[in-house]
Protein backbone atom coordinates (compact mmCIF):
# COMPACT_ATOMS: atom_id res chain seq x y z
CA UNK A 1 0.00 0.00 0.00
CA UNK A 2 1.25 3.33 -1.05
CA UNK A 3 1.62 6.38 1.80
CA UNK A 4 -1.54 7.85 -0.11
CA UNK A 5 -3.48 5.03 -0.34
CA UNK A 6 -5.09 5.25 2.66
CA UNK A 7 -6.09 9.61 1.39
CA UNK A 8 -7.63 7.94 -1.96
CA UNK A 9 -9.59 5.38 0.09
CA UNK A 10 -10.55 8.58 2.28
CA UNK A 11 -11.34 10.57 -0.76
CA UNK A 12 -14.03 7.58 -2.21
CA UNK A 13 -15.68 7.48 1.00
CA UNK A 14 -16.17 11.30 1.81
CA UNK A 15 -17.11 11.36 -2.09
CA UNK A 16 -19.96 8.46 -1.48
CA UNK A 17 -20.89 10.25 1.72
CA UNK A 18 -21.49 13.35 -0.35
CA UNK A 19 -23.46 12.07 -3.10
CA UNK A 20 -25.64 9.89 -0.49
CA UNK A 21 -26.21 13.15 1.65
CA UNK A 22 -27.16 15.06 -1.78
CA UNK A 23 -29.16 12.70 -2.79
CA UNK A 24 -31.41 13.01 0.01
CA UNK A 25 -32.45 16.64 -0.66
CA UNK A 26 -34.74 17.13 -2.76
CA UNK A 27 -35.13 19.40 -5.96
CA UNK A 28 -37.05 21.76 -4.66
CA UNK A 29 -34.36 21.82 -1.10
CA UNK A 30 -31.42 22.82 -2.62
CA UNK A 31 -31.82 25.98 -3.03
CA UNK A 32 -32.20 26.30 0.97
CA UNK A 33 -29.46 27.78 2.83
CA UNK A 34 -26.49 25.27 3.76
CA UNK A 35 -23.92 26.24 6.57
CA UNK A 36 -21.31 28.28 4.99
CA UNK A 37 -22.94 31.86 5.24
CA UNK A 38 -24.33 33.41 1.50
CA UNK A 39 -23.92 30.22 0.37
CA UNK A 40 -27.17 27.84 -0.64
CA UNK A 41 -26.99 23.99 -0.80
CA UNK A 42 -26.82 24.27 -4.80
CA UNK A 43 -23.25 26.89 -3.96
CA UNK A 44 -21.91 23.83 -1.87
CA UNK A 45 -22.78 21.64 -4.50
CA UNK A 46 -21.14 23.34 -7.21
CA UNK A 47 -18.43 24.10 -5.22
CA UNK A 48 -17.32 20.60 -4.57
CA UNK A 49 -17.73 19.79 -8.25
CA UNK A 50 -15.25 22.64 -9.59
CA UNK A 51 -12.69 21.70 -7.01
CA UNK A 52 -13.21 17.97 -8.35
CA UNK A 53 -11.83 19.63 -12.19
CA UNK A 54 -9.10 21.78 -10.08
CA UNK A 55 -7.77 18.64 -8.62
CA UNK A 56 -7.86 16.61 -11.71
CA UNK A 57 -5.70 20.00 -13.00
CA UNK A 58 -3.26 19.71 -10.16
CA UNK A 59 -2.77 15.54 -10.96
CA UNK A 60 -2.21 16.45 -14.52
CA UNK A 61 0.34 18.80 -13.47
CA UNK A 62 2.63 16.44 -11.67
CA UNK A 63 1.86 13.48 -14.12
CA UNK A 64 2.76 15.40 -17.40
CA UNK A 65 5.59 18.20 -15.88
CA UNK A 66 3.35 20.82 -17.25
CA UNK A 67 1.96 23.82 -14.66
CA UNK A 68 -1.49 23.23 -15.03
CA UNK A 69 -3.10 25.40 -12.12
CA UNK A 70 -6.44 24.71 -10.55
CA UNK A 71 -8.29 27.28 -11.58
CA UNK A 72 -7.59 30.20 -14.14
CA UNK A 73 -7.46 33.12 -11.78
CA UNK A 74 -9.77 34.03 -8.27
CA UNK A 75 -12.61 35.30 -10.54
CA UNK A 76 -12.62 32.35 -12.94
CA UNK A 77 -13.17 29.74 -9.65
CA UNK A 78 -16.47 32.25 -8.73
CA UNK A 79 -17.86 32.63 -11.63
CA UNK A 80 -17.57 28.46 -12.01
CA UNK A 81 -19.51 28.04 -8.63
CA UNK A 82 -21.91 30.67 -9.30
CA UNK A 83 -22.93 29.02 -12.68
CA UNK A 84 -23.16 25.54 -11.31
CA UNK A 85 -25.63 26.81 -8.61
CA UNK A 86 -27.80 28.29 -11.08
CA UNK A 87 -28.12 24.46 -12.69
CA UNK A 88 -31.36 22.91 -12.46
CA UNK A 89 -31.67 20.44 -9.93
CA UNK A 90 -31.03 17.35 -12.51
CA UNK A 91 -28.05 19.43 -14.55
CA UNK A 92 -26.05 20.13 -11.28
CA UNK A 93 -26.43 16.16 -9.95
CA UNK A 94 -25.07 15.44 -13.38
CA UNK A 95 -22.43 17.93 -13.40
CA UNK A 96 -21.41 16.56 -9.88
CA UNK A 97 -21.24 12.82 -10.42
CA UNK A 98 -19.20 13.50 -13.81
CA UNK A 99 -16.53 15.49 -12.33
CA UNK A 100 -16.29 12.85 -8.97
CA UNK A 101 -15.71 10.41 -11.44
CA UNK A 102 -13.43 11.87 -13.69
CA UNK A 103 -11.36 12.81 -10.02
CA UNK A 104 -11.53 9.18 -9.15
CA UNK A 105 -10.31 8.09 -12.67
CA UNK A 106 -7.16 10.60 -12.42
CA UNK A 107 -6.21 9.29 -8.88
CA UNK A 108 -6.52 5.73 -9.96
CA UNK A 109 -4.03 6.02 -13.13
CA UNK A 110 -1.51 8.61 -10.83
CA UNK A 111 2.36 6.47 -11.67
CA UNK A 112 3.56 5.81 -8.00
CA UNK A 113 6.51 7.66 -8.84
CA UNK A 114 4.80 11.28 -9.74
CA UNK A 115 3.89 11.56 -6.32
CA UNK A 116 6.42 13.78 -5.26
CA UNK A 117 6.37 16.65 -7.79
CA UNK A 118 6.03 19.96 -7.28
CA UNK A 119 2.77 21.72 -7.95
CA UNK A 120 0.74 25.17 -6.56
CA UNK A 121 -2.28 25.23 -4.76
CA UNK A 122 -4.78 28.14 -5.65
CA UNK A 123 -3.56 30.22 -2.64
CA UNK A 124 0.08 30.08 -4.23
CA UNK A 125 1.47 27.06 -1.70
CA UNK A 126 3.81 24.57 -3.40
CA UNK A 127 2.79 21.29 -2.07
CA UNK A 128 4.13 17.74 -3.28
CA UNK A 129 1.23 16.22 -5.39
CA UNK A 130 0.83 13.62 -3.06
CA UNK A 131 -0.96 16.45 -0.71
CA UNK A 132 -3.63 16.46 -2.89
CA UNK A 133 -5.78 13.75 -1.78
CA UNK A 134 -6.20 15.38 1.60
CA UNK A 135 -7.62 18.42 0.00
CA UNK A 136 -9.88 16.16 -1.60
CA UNK A 137 -10.69 14.53 1.70
CA UNK A 138 -11.39 17.82 3.55
CA UNK A 139 -13.35 19.46 0.52
CA UNK A 140 -16.06 15.87 0.45
CA UNK A 141 -16.40 15.02 4.12
CA UNK A 142 -16.69 18.30 5.53
CA UNK A 143 -18.98 19.88 3.09
CA UNK A 144 -21.58 16.71 3.29
CA UNK A 145 -21.99 18.07 6.59
CA UNK A 146 -22.31 21.81 5.29
CA UNK A 147 -25.49 20.57 3.24
CA UNK A 148 -26.98 20.86 6.85
CA UNK A 149 -29.17 17.48 5.86
CA UNK A 150 -28.51 15.15 8.38
CA UNK A 151 -24.58 14.51 7.86
CA UNK A 152 -22.47 15.46 11.03
CA UNK A 153 -18.76 15.14 12.10
CA UNK A 154 -20.39 12.06 13.98
CA UNK A 155 -20.45 10.00 10.89
CA UNK A 156 -16.80 10.23 10.56
CA UNK A 157 -14.39 7.99 11.40
CA UNK A 158 -12.22 9.04 14.67
CA UNK A 159 -8.88 8.93 12.59
CA UNK A 160 -10.63 11.32 10.02
CA UNK A 161 -11.36 13.95 12.73
CA UNK A 162 -8.17 14.04 14.38
CA UNK A 163 -6.53 14.53 10.99
CA UNK A 164 -8.93 17.32 10.23
CA UNK A 165 -8.49 18.70 14.11
CA UNK A 166 -4.25 18.70 13.56
CA UNK A 167 -4.78 20.36 10.07
CA UNK A 168 -6.94 22.88 11.11
CA UNK A 169 -4.89 23.99 14.29
CA UNK A 170 -2.53 26.04 12.56
CA UNK A 171 -5.23 28.26 11.49
CA UNK A 172 -6.37 28.55 14.74
CA UNK A 173 -3.39 29.06 15.91
CA UNK A 174 -2.79 32.21 13.38
CA UNK A 175 -5.78 33.98 14.47
CA UNK A 176 -4.74 37.59 16.08
CA UNK A 177 -4.96 36.91 19.26
CA UNK A 178 -5.41 33.56 19.73
CA UNK A 179 -6.50 31.84 23.29
CA UNK A 180 -4.29 28.61 24.20
CA UNK A 181 -6.46 25.92 24.51
CA UNK A 182 -6.51 22.70 25.08
CA UNK A 183 -8.97 20.57 23.31
CA UNK A 184 -9.85 17.08 25.42
CA UNK A 185 -12.24 14.48 23.84
CA UNK A 186 -14.26 12.74 26.20
CA UNK A 187 -14.99 9.74 24.22
CA UNK A 188 -11.88 8.28 22.66
CA UNK A 189 -8.01 9.58 24.15
CA UNK A 190 -7.47 12.34 22.25
CA UNK A 191 -5.97 15.78 23.67
CA UNK A 192 -4.66 18.27 21.26
CA UNK A 193 -2.67 21.70 22.69
CA UNK A 194 -3.01 25.10 20.42
CA UNK A 195 -3.00 28.61 20.40
CA UNK A 196 -0.77 30.94 21.50
CA UNK A 197 1.84 29.41 23.98
CA UNK A 198 2.72 31.26 27.58
CA UNK A 199 -0.89 32.05 28.31
CA UNK A 200 -2.51 30.19 30.50
CA UNK A 201 -4.99 27.57 28.57
CA UNK A 202 -8.90 26.99 28.53
CA UNK A 203 -9.74 23.55 28.62
CA UNK A 204 -12.39 23.05 25.84
CA UNK A 205 -13.71 19.54 26.69
CA UNK A 206 -16.40 17.26 24.31
CA UNK A 207 -17.29 14.27 22.08
CA UNK A 208 -14.51 14.21 19.40
CA UNK A 209 -16.53 14.83 16.71
CA UNK A 210 -17.93 18.34 18.56
CA UNK A 211 -14.44 19.27 19.21
CA UNK A 212 -13.76 18.91 15.34
CA UNK A 213 -17.13 21.33 14.82
CA UNK A 214 -15.56 23.95 16.91
CA UNK A 215 -12.34 24.00 15.79
CA UNK A 216 -13.68 24.31 11.88
CA UNK A 217 -16.18 26.70 12.39
CA UNK A 218 -19.36 24.70 12.75
CA UNK A 219 -22.54 24.59 14.56
CA UNK A 220 -21.64 22.30 17.32
CA UNK A 221 -24.76 19.48 18.00
CA UNK A 222 -23.80 18.71 21.44
CA UNK A 223 -22.06 19.89 24.54
CA UNK A 224 -18.51 21.58 25.02
CA UNK A 225 -17.20 22.55 28.30
CA UNK A 226 -15.42 25.27 28.72
CA UNK A 227 -15.70 26.88 25.45
CA UNK A 228 -12.94 29.58 24.90
CA UNK A 229 -13.88 32.61 23.00
CA UNK A 230 -15.95 31.37 20.56
CA UNK A 231 -14.60 29.14 17.58
CA UNK A 232 -12.58 30.75 15.12
CA UNK A 233 -12.98 31.95 11.03
CA UNK A 234 -14.01 29.38 8.37
CA UNK A 235 -10.65 27.35 7.43
CA UNK A 236 -9.22 29.30 4.55
CA UNK A 237 -9.21 25.74 2.58
CA UNK A 238 -12.87 26.33 1.54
Amino acid sequence: MTAVAPLVAWVREGTELFERTMAGIGDEDLNAASALPGWRRTHVAAHVASNADALVNLLTWARTGVPTPMYASPEQRADDIEKGAGLSAGELREKLAAANARLDRALAEMPEDVWDAQVRTARGRTVPASQVPWMRVREVWVHAVDFLAGTGFADFPAPLLVALIDDAAPAFSGRPDPPRVVLDATDVEVRREIGASGDAPVAVSGRLADLTAYLLGRPVPGRLESVAAGPPALPSWL
